[in-house]
């Protein structure tokens, strides 16, 4: 998919999907909590695996995006 359109297409979810905007809020969220515990020099064992388990939240909310993008270009950009 050409980069351009991909972006386009996440610029209009975000716009007119609230469930998309969701998301993308969630996922932030999760992000800065990666990177919080990212900065710390050492990780506890609980923190590597709370880690471990944000990660894996982030993935499918990006994968959700995704799979949404995905379904609106099938449904709008190739017809």
């Amino acid at each position: 998919m050409d980069r351009n359109t991909q972006e386009e297409i996440k610029a209009h979810l975000m716009q007119t999907n609230e469930h998309f905007r969701d998301l993308l809020n969630k996922h932030h969220q999760y992000d800065e909590l990666v990177a919080q515990l990212d900065s710390k020099h050492v990780l506890s064992a609980e923190e590597e695996i709370e880690e471990h388990r944000l990660k894996k939240i982030k993935l499918r909310l990006k994968d959700e995006m995704e799979q949404m993008v995905s379904e609106y270009r099938f449904q709008h950009v190739a017809s």
